[in-house]
């Protein structure tokens, strides 16, 4: 759970009665059934009127400043919850305890936003009367529509299907889990063009999917009390794909939606388990990295925190350990590197210090970096490249492009020339493009247009039109037998970036191998693809393999390079996982 208390925070957003109900009308004379003060509509038709009500305490939760009540016989409208919620902080008496039947006499209130509140009632008098059992109502499947959690709201559930999650990003910092009823739930625009086909998918990812929390408001949870052991573990990190059973809680609305806060510890995990690392055919293996801010402070140890990067030479030790790892895992000839420290190529520059580090690590030594003498780009990240010098042979300078979205967007790509033995020359090149983040910024086309691409569709668009022209044109001079684009594009396969370039005759990596599924990010519990590895005609042909190992997107963030908590291993050395292909280029 997250942000400042409920019951203090949302109290005083939701509890004036809408225009024209009067507060001070009577009290019914005897109790209101739960299911009469929840109504069948998004907010109570008692909205601000004084009530009593009668339940049972279903669940407590400290950590929201209150229980639920529910009703000991359900009425037989099933549009209408049996729960209710009761604000009551941990120094309210009487000390409320579950199975307690109490009577209250309160005011109806609507706690949260607009358009999304907690029916609930705001107790002046409370009345425990005795003792009684609260059965939980078993689901077993998703509601119809999202909106149809509303007649569940406040009631407590077990939900008999197994769960799978489907996104752990907030797990460390809120205790919280997105699931779905249906498996992994890819971003609509990663199956589908921006349209009704994209719309559709969207409106099914709502409906299967749920949020749940561990019942408390605090930030950074010492425990994940619904876990056993009560944390996170190295032989049990509850990766995305891991499938849950035995689920209870109680349906909550707030912070924008539906949640189950959790009232008992999960009854099974089945965890998902960490994938090795991939093998390719070919005779030579091109890889692409993101390294998630990789910023070395001033290189000699000083400097911390960086810009964007670690905040201590520790954290900054242990973050390119995680990346070196990565590398030895995976094996490269070549390797294209996203967002790293733009600071020069000096012997202190971050590309020196990753390139160094690397070849200590072994089995390898000869691991060089491209210099283009400047840059990229002036954007404090910029993309790079390292190889093997046994393994692969520059031919020419780099070529960069430092126009239109380039200049102050997209950041600048690299294009470079290389021959492996007696192959033929070809040219890779990095790329990373303008994020869906900032939207503030954005002006114009690049204004979010509400179809699923994100703000800055515009900027990617042009980046995409400009870098294929670019390359029309030989900028490296080399009369290259072929080019592959390798990056992170920040577009899902199916948006218009991507389906330009194709468009255009690039050949999308993955799909020539006939990839199922393949996905590279997950961001609020939707998989997809922002990076990518796209050939020409010219090297389409030679493409032996392709592969994303999932080291790093379907990892929680407690086992990346700030928590320490896995500081040797490669996995969540990034947010991305990294892609590699297999081509045969020596002949």
């Amino acid at each position: 759970m997250r942000r400042p208390p409920l019951f203090l925070a949302l109290l005083l957003a939701g509890c004036t009665p809408p225009p024209g109900e009067l507060a001070s009308d009577p009290a019914p004379a005897g109790p209101v059934a739960i299911a009469v003060v929840q109504g069948s509509g998004q907010r109570s038709p008692l909205e601000g009127r004084e009530v009593v009500v009668e339940g049972l305490v279903s669940a407590r939760f400290g950590g929201l400043d209150g229980v639920f009540l529910q009703s000991e016989a359900p009425d037989a409208d099933p549009a209408t919850s049996e729960g209710l919620f009761l604000p009551q902080p941990d120094d309210a008496q009487p000390k409320l305890r579950v199975g307690d039947r109490v009577r209250v006499l309160g005011t109806v209130a609507e706690l949260g936003d607009a358009g999304n509140t907690l029916t609930a009632i705001e107790p002046r008098e409370v009345e425990v009367l005795g003792r009684g059992d609260v059965t939980p109502l078993a689901l077993a499947s998703a509601p119809p529509s999202p909106g149809d959690w509303e007649r569940y709201e406040g009631m407590l559930v077990t939900i008999t299907t197994p769960l799978t999650v489907t996104g752990n990003e907030d797990l460390s910092r809120f205790g919280e889990l997105r699931v779905s009823f249906d498996g992994r739930l890819f971003a609509p625009t990663e199956m589908a063009p921006p349209g009704p086909a994209a719309r559709g998918i969207a409106a099914e990812n709502a409906r299967l999917m749920l949020r749940l929390d561990d019942g408390r408001t605090s930030r950074d949870p010492k425990t994940l009390w619904f876990l056993p052991g009560k944390r996170l573990q190295a032989d049990a990190p509850l990766r995305v794909g891991s499938v849950l059973g035995g689920v209870t809680g109680v349906v909550d609305q707030r912070f924008g939606g539906y949640r189950l806060q959790l009232s008992e510890a999960l009854g099974s995990i089945e965890q998902a388990p960490r994938p090795a690392p991939p093998e390719v055919g070919g005779d030579r293996r091109i890889a692409g990295f993101n390294l998630l801010n990789l910023f070395n402070g001033d290189g000699q140890g000083g400097g911390f925190p960086t810009a964007r990067g670690a905040a201590t030479e520790a954290d900054y030790l242990r973050q390119q350990a995680k990346l070196v790892a990565t590398v030895q895992a995976l094996d490269p000839d070549l390797a294209a590197l996203m967002e790293i420290e733009n600071d020069g190529y000096g012997p202190d520059s971050s590309i020196a210090g990753f390139v160094a580090a690397l070849n200590a690590a072994g089995p390898h030594r000869d691991w060089r970096f491209i210099d283009t003498g400047t840059g990229p780009g002036d954007n404090p990240i910029r993309v790079g490249m390292v190889y093997r010098t046994s393994r692969f042979t520059p031919v020419g300078r780099p070529a960069l492009l430092a126009e239109g979205p380039f200049r102050d967007r997209s950041r600048v790509p690299l294009a470079q020339a290389f021959r492996a033995g007696r192959g033929p020359v070809f040219v890779v090149v990095a790329n990373h493009f303008k994020s869906k983040g900032g939207c503030g910024e954005a002006r114009d086309g690049d204004v979010d247009q509400g179809d699923g691409q994100a703000c800055f569709n515009a900027t990617r668009v042009e980046s995409a039109r400009l870098l294929n022209a670019w390359l029309a044109k030989d900028p490296t001079g080399t009369r290259p037998a072929g080019h592959v684009l390798i990056g992170d594009f920040n577009a899902y396969a199916q948006e218009d970036p991507m389906r330009l370039l194709r468009d255009e005759g690039w050949q999308d990596a993955f799909a020539r191998m006939k990839l199922e599924r393949p996905y590279s990010y997950v961001f609020q519990g939707l998989s997809g693809r922002l990076d990518h590895a796209l050939l020409d005609a010219g090297l389409a042909d030679r493409l032996r393999g392709a592969a994303e190992w999932h080291s790093n997107a379907d990892e929680a963030d407690a086992f990346g390079y700030v928590s320490g908590l896995d500081p040797d291993g490669p996995w969540r050395a990034s947010d991305h996982d990294p892609l590699l292909l297999g081509l045969d280029l020596a002949r």
